[in-house]
C-alpha cells in the first residue's frame, strides 16, 4: 500500500474510532491519522490470528472491509493504550 493510501485509511479509521471511542480524544489530525495507522496493524494482526491461527504484523487494506478492521484496531488500542497509561474514559 503506499503512503498516501496509508494516510487515506489512517484519516478515516482513526475519525470513525474516535467518534465511536468516548476515550480517544484529543491529538489533532495527525493524532487522528497515527491512531487509524496503528488500528490498521493491530486489527490486521488480530484478523490473521483469528481467521488462520498465527499471529502474523499485517495491515487492513483500503477497502470498506480494510477500514472496518483497521476501526476495530484502532478503538482495541486506544482502549489498551488508556489501560497503560492510566486514563480513564469518563
Amino acid at each position: 500500500m503506499n503512503i498516501l493510501a496509508w494516510i487515506v485509511l489512517g484519516l478515516i479509521a482513526g475519525a470513525i474510532a474516535k467518534a465511536i471511542d468516548p476515550a480517544a480524544r484529543g491529538g489533532g489530525l495527525l493524532g487522528t491519522m497515527l491512531l487509524g495507522i496503528v488500528g490498521a496493524f493491530v486489527g490486521g494482526s488480530l484478523y490473521t490470528l483469528i481467521t488462520t491461527g498465527t499471529l502474523a504484523l499485517t495491515t487492513a487494506g483500503l477497502s470498506l472491509g480494510g477500514i472496518v478492521v483497521a476501526v476495530i484496531g484502532a478503538i482495541v488500542f486506544s482502549f489498551i493504550w488508556n489501560r497503560v497509561a492510566g486514563r480513564s474514559a469518563i
